[in-house]
């Protein structure tokens, strides 16, 4: 497997003209942040993650997480990896400097986020769960509960879960059965729960489980749930850690991929109770568990650009280097296989798809810090209301590809790429989970339709396609580039969007069955439309960094070509993802159940 090569250029690119960085320096809390600061970290992560963590990342798929005796024990080389990660402040980056954060930017700590989940995506994971925990503990946990579990989560040397799932529930989280009885001024906490990502290992001290569970006599279904804090080791008042919780590892699952990251049957309560600890009140668990929701659905989103990018990087040197055939017009016999115009098709269809769903997390990044850091209460609200839009159409839509740029990369090794040994086939086993993970790809396209369409009847999407036409003067208004390709391209999606938009409100109000079995090709049309429009906005930005001198004129040139292929080859399906919701929603429903 060829070394892991951090996309720095791209990732600068993203964090300037997308989140606009330079712009988030103005905000309270970020002023001690400069451009070469953030080139820094971004160089340094780029180092972590090529030299640290990649090196891992097939020897963990191959070893695996094990359990021995009741204890996790996880790949050789991983405590060691994750002890340089906690030293090296990595999981304090956009935290709160009240309890040891460094206080910086969620835009940024996505950029890094993505280089650890392309490097090894099963290392990856168990800082994003840990950050779940700080999110709820940081906005739901009592004063109390702040001090004894932020600093330690903040630093890394604890570490954090979500425990939902049961094996009765599976997403409908309303049908939990775990129970919590009070005890004096805790709980104590009985059931199973599964899937539970990183729910032991052998990387820190301790681990913070933040359950969901049912108290006695509370309300049947969602409205039922609340949310407690259960760490595997007791916290003594002083913070020293005291004894082990009644809870353990019933078993580890058997999963296509992520070999490396232990996914957890825990079992609560075998001997009385697992001591828990209630965050907030009783019977808001499930809105509590929610707060987290957007970082943790951003940061899956996110692992699938990791490794579309890393599939791309290594399909890439296999079409350089494997020599077979001879291209149309050359004079060799032969020749690596990039001389094959479907093979250099097939690149800038991945090439294409990172880009856009790179820039559009980074967007909705720069959206989420600017809801947190804006004086204005006003600005805060609108930029949280886009975030909420966004985000399941990063999660979905960037997952998608990430699974379509695997596959792709295989089709690129050919033959080789179905040995396991090539690794590129561990690129797709691993990123098969993201599109189930933090609810279904299936449940966000819903949660886009149902929920953040249908709550304003359509006026933050709305307001966002208008955002998307209004750039065309923009465009027009570059100097030396022929960009009226792309203008087409983005004016004829943005009609295919608006189109879309109006029919899902509409059809919703009478019929939502109708509307719902088209939401997820309108998460795909969402996704493809907005990414269009970032990658048009890229242009000018490109020409202007060129006609200011800029050095990299190379990846500048590229990202020119490769917003004109985006254009052409991809947007373009814009109308046929919205006659798919307008026209196909019917025939999807013409079946009675018991007719499959």
């Amino acid at each position: 497997m060829i070394p892991y090569r951090a996309p720095l250029a791209d990732l600068s690119f993203c964090l300037e003209e997308f989140a606009d960085l330079p712009g988030l320096m103005g905000l309270p809390g970020f002023a001690d942040l400069s451009g070469d600061v953030t080139q820094a970290i971004l160089e340094e992560g780029g180092r972590f993650a090529s030299e640290v963590l990649a090196p891992l990342n097939a020897t963990g798929d191959r070893e695996g997480s094990r359990l021995e005796n009741g204890v996790v024990k996880t790949p050789e080389g991983f405590a060691a990896a994750y002890g340089r990660f906690v030293a090296g402040g990595w999981n304090a980056l956009p935290f709160d400097p009240a309890h040891g954060g460094q206080g910086l930017p969620w835009s940024l700590a996505i950029a890094l986020q993505e280089m650890w989940g392309s490097a090894n995506l099963a290392f990856s994971l168990c800082p994003l769960l840990t950050q779940g925990a700080i999110e709820a503990i940081a906005i739901h946990g009592s004063p109390a509960q702040r001090r004894t579990y932020l600093p330690k989560l903040i630093s890394g040397e604890w570490t954090g879960t979500m425990n939902l799932t049961e094996p009765q529930a599976g997403s409908d989280v309303g049908a939990l059965r775990c129970r919590a009885v009070p005890d004096g001024e805790r709980y104590l906490i009985t059931g199973q729960k599964i899937f539970i990502t990183y729910g032991d290992h052998d990387m820190a001290e301790n681990i913070v489980h933040l359950v969901l569970a049912r108290t006695p006599g509370s309300p049947p279904g969602s409205r039922g749930i609340s949310l407690f804090i259960v760490p595997k080791r007791l916290v003594n008042a002083s913070g020293t850690l005291a004894q082990a919780n009644d809870l353990r590892v019933a078993a580890l699952e058997h999963k296509l991929g992520i070999h490396a990251s232990p996914t957890c049957v825990m079992a609560y309560g075998d001997n009385g109770g697992a001591v828990g600890y209630l965050v907030g009140e009783e019977n808001r668990g499930l809105e509590y568990m929610f707060t987290m929701m957007n970082i943790a659905r951003l940061s899956v989103g996110l692992q699938g650009v990791s490794i579309a990018e890393r599939a791309y990087q290594m399909a890439l040197d296999y079409a350089r280097s494997r020599v077979q055939g001879r291209p149309i017009g050359a004079a060799d016999l032969k020749a690596p296989i990039i001389g094959h115009p479907d093979v250099r098709r097939v690149l800038m269809i991945m090439r294409a798809q990172i880009e856009a769903t790179r820039a559009l997390a980074h967007f909705t990044a720069g959206a989420l810090d600017r809801a947190r850091h804006l004086e204005s209460a006003q600005g805060r609200e609108q930029s949280q209301r886009l975030v909420d839009l966004l985000i399941p159409v990063v999660k979905a839509w960037s997952t998608d590809l990430g699974c379509e740029a695997a596959s792709l990369a295989i089709q690129i090794h050919g033959g080789a790429g179905f040995i396991e040994e090539t690794g590129v086939a561990q690129l797709y086993r691993d990123i098969r989970i993201a599109p189930i993970y933090e609810g279904t790809n299936g449940i966000q396209a819903g949660d886009l339709v149902g929920r953040k369409l249908m709550r304003d009847r359509g006026a933050v999407a709305r307001d966002f396609i208008a955002g998307l036409r209004a750039c065309d003067g923009d465009l027009a208004a570059v100097k030396g580039q022929d960009l009226s390709g792309i203008r087409a391209g983005l004016a004829e999606g943005a009609i295919a969007l608006s189109r879309s938009t109006d029919w899902l409100i509409e059809t919703y109000g009478s019929d939502p069955a109708l509307a719902l079995a088209g939401a997820t090709p309108y998460l795909r049309l969402f996704g493809t439309v907005a990414g269009g429009w970032l990658m048009a906005m890229a242009a000018p930005a490109a020409t202007r960094r060129l006609s200011d001198g800029a050095t990299d004129k190379a990846f500048l040139t590229a990202k020119l070509a490769t917003a004109r292929f985006y254009a052409d080859n991809i947007l373009v399906q814009a109308e046929g993802l919205a006659a798919q919701i307008m026209r196909g929603s019917p025939p999807a429903l013409a079946l009675a159940a018991e007719d499959f």
